[in-house]
């Protein structure tokens, strides 16, 4: 006999509901969405700090339930998500549609069904008068780049706040993920010289330097892919490294003059991209005394807009025992996407991946994450109360 589906609480499908119903796009502010949550806690009287970028046009916010007491568990997620210009979709991304078992928005997946569910247990989690601290952890900026985590990690060290162990609730079927490659971005900006098409030997045109420097980061691809020690259990098991954007030239009859290329690196724990980034810079500075020769203004410009860094934990560590001990998987995985998991784990927090819906539905038109994972997140928050859980949660690392 088949088992009915297990099913979110209201109150945690109801948070899912309204949270997607926030547009969060990175390029916009999550203000509202933030302020919504904050409201919420400040009425359970849960102490929090917003730390914001410099145009105070977004904000993480970072909350204690159980401030004073020892160790402690944070449950992150981040707020933004990916815009859905141009995607076919069938339903209104910011409609919150449930349908078929399914919570229908962007985002539902990726992440604020996770934040949904974790903030609807905030007076559960209160009332449950736990032995250790739970904190929220909700960013901003996370698919551009981790700009939010990255300056709210920061500010918790200057205050002396170390939680011991950090669950990133990215979307792993709730499966805990003990590992995801690192994703390095850049801009390059070329400046040549303009002239008439008819006389290039006055010229330095900006796309065909562009062209040979990106032809040195195709064959650090193919280096990669030749050379690099295969890691088991990444769907590509090498690093990569792959030219994403090229705008320049503005007419079939002038030089072009100006040229901006974008690229990245995912790269495998422990592979080293400053020595891949060193590679292009030199293929660039190989070609500069031949364009300032022509015209001295021109050359290469490089500038990273986006680094986290890659995630690799060990099957032992508190972290991910705690996320095998609440998710009941036999099993761990890991996940070619990034996170900030790798941010928590470099401020010294035994961190672990593991969060409701699949990555196969994040950023696709008609996102979506089923009600039963809902449910068995919700479930896996309400199993910190289980009494062996503090022992991982308090003991020194």
């Amino acid at each position: 006999m088949d088992r009915a589906p297990l099913q979110p609480s209201t109150a945690a499908l109801e948070w899912a509901q309204r949270l997607v119903r926030y547009d969060t796009v990175s390029a916009r502010s999550n203000l509202a969405l933030i302020e919504c949550i904050a409201d919420h806690l400040r009425s359970l009287s849960v102490p929090l700090r917003l730390t914001y970028d410099d145009a105070r046009g977004k904000a993480n916010l970072f909350a204690t339930l159980g401030a004073g007491k020892p160790g402690g568990v944070v449950l992150s997620g981040h707020t933004d998500t990916v815009p859905w210009d141009g995607q076919d979709w069938t339903r209104d991304p910011l409609g919150g549609e449930v349908a078929e078992g399914r919570l229908y928005a962007r985002g539902s997946a990726d992440m604020k069904g996770f934040i949904g569910c974790v903030t609807s247990q905030a007076r559960w989690l209160l009332e449950a008068d736990l032995t250790f601290a739970v904190h929220f952890a909700f960013s901003y900026d996370e698919e551009v780049g981790g700009f939010g985590a990255a300056r709210m990690l920061a500010e918790l060290g200057e205050a002396g706040i170390a939680p011991r162990l950090c669950i990133v609730g990215e979307p792993t079927d709730m499966v805990p993920a003990l590992g995801h490659k690192g994703v390095q971005r850049w801009r390059c900006h070329v400046r040549g010289c303009a002239a008439h098409s008819s006389r290039t030997p006055m010229a330095v045109n900006a796309v065909e330097n562009a062209a040979r420097v990106v032809a040195r980061i195709a064959a650090l691809a193919d280096e990669l892919r030749e050379r690099e020690p295969r890691q088991a259990g990444y769907d590509v098991p090498y690093s990569t490294a792959a030219v994403t954007i090229v705008h320049g030239g503005v007419a079939d009859n002038i030089v072009p003059e100006d040229c901006r290329f974008h690229y990245e690196f995912r790269n495998l724990p422990g592979t080293d991209t400053d020595a891949l980034q060193r590679a292009v810079v030199a293929a660039a500075a190989a070609l500069e005394p031949a364009m300032k020769a022509v015209d001295p203004h021109s050359g290469f410009r490089f500038e990273q807009v986006a680094s986290m860094p890659a995630f690799e934990a060990r099957p032992e560590e508190p972290a991910a025992r705690l996320a095998r001990r609440l998710s009941g998987a036999a099993d761990t995985t890991l996940v070619a996407f990034g996170t900030e998991a790798g941010l928590f784990q470099r401020a010294g927090m035994s961190t672990v991946v593991c969060g409701p819906g699949s990555i196969a539905q994040a950023h696709q038109a008609d996102e979506f994450v089923s009600l039963e994972q809902l449910a068995r997140c919700e479930a896996f928050v309400r199993g910190l109360a289980a009494p062996e859980v503090a022992a991982l949660a308090v003991a020194p690392a």
